[in-house]
């Protein structure tokens, strides 16, 4: 279901890379937060690191994202991003997007979620008028976690929010200012390392130092999420041998009492949660 703005007018010319990106993490999607949370306990490279300019070759960066914001919040918080639905953002921007994305079609008197309120009228301004205003004139557009990539818990059936993933939202075809597609990475939440590896190739291409990051056809990283939980399992070998487990104690081949690794693209048991390990 598409209801978003799905392609810019044009492409803003790259040459040789920007000095200066903006990220403009928006989290007010129908989300627990997680994913912002998760990204912060990356250190390969940390997001301290990234936007202390502490990574060679990446533009300055400025982050604006609620959980690690140093203002008060209310309208010294949304000032970049009204300046940016304006029009009015001299340096590209990264939009993050976190939280899957509701149906705002069918809220009845309501809305599902908001974002800030509008300047003239004091009602609240949904997520979804965010991205129809934002997407447009982002030069690269990020999906964090499982819900903002795919609906996750929000749209499965009978939930009344009409939930639904980024890419279905602005469509699958959507390409950025900067000629990209929308960007996912799942995850509930996302791997840290797997997010902050992903955010800082597009940096890099911003900067002019790298090509697109290469996605699949669900437009994931390919590097990420190109092999199967089972092809980087430890217990793949009791797979081979046909030695199953029998209850989830067993240190052998869980996949006759569950495990969906030979067909889920997942790296997590193999790269570990935080520091390798989990």
């Amino acid at each position: 279901m598409s209801q978003g703005v799905r392609k810019p007018a044009a492409v803003l010319p790259q040459e040789n890379g920007y000095d200066e990106v903006t990220i403009l993490w928006i989290s007010e999607g129908m989300s627990c937060d997680g994913d912002s949370v998760s990204m912060t306990a990356s250190a390969q490279p940390a997001i301290e690191d990234v936007v202390l300019g502490l990574v060679p070759g990446l533009p300055k960066v400025n982050l604006h994202n609620k959980v690690l914001s140093p203002t008060a919040g209310g309208e010294e918080f949304l000032a970049p991003y009204r300046k940016a639905a304006r029009g009015e953002m001299t340096e590209p921007f990264i939009l993050v997007i976190e939280g899957s994305i509701p149906n705002e079609n069918i809220n009845g008197d309501g809305y599902w979620t908001s974002f800030g309120n509008d300047e003239k009228t004091g009602e609240p301004l949904t997520v979804n008028w965010w991205i129809d205003q934002l997407a447009p004139k982002a030069w690269a557009v990020v999906a964090a976690g499982t819900c903002a990539t795919y609906g996750g818990i929000h749209a499965m059936a009978g939930n009344p929010t009409g939930c639904m993933g980024l890419a279905d939202y602005l469509g699958w075809d959507y390409r950025s200012q900067g000629g990209l597609p929308i960007v996912n990475v799942p995850g509930c939440p996302i791997q840290p390392e797997n997010f902050m590896e992903t955010l800082t190739w597009v940096l890099y291409h911003a900067a002019g130092s790298a090509p697109p990051p290469p996605l699949d056809q669900m437009l994931r990283p390919q590097w990420l999420f190109g092999k199967t939980v089972h092809e980087g399992c430890d217990r793949a070998a009791y797979y081979e041998q046909a030695d199953f487990a029998k209850d989830y104690n067993s240190p052998k081949c869980q996949v006759k009492i569950g495990c969906w690794g030979p067909v889920i693209n997942c790296n997590v048991p193999k790269r570990g949660w935080m520091g390798g390990v989990g």
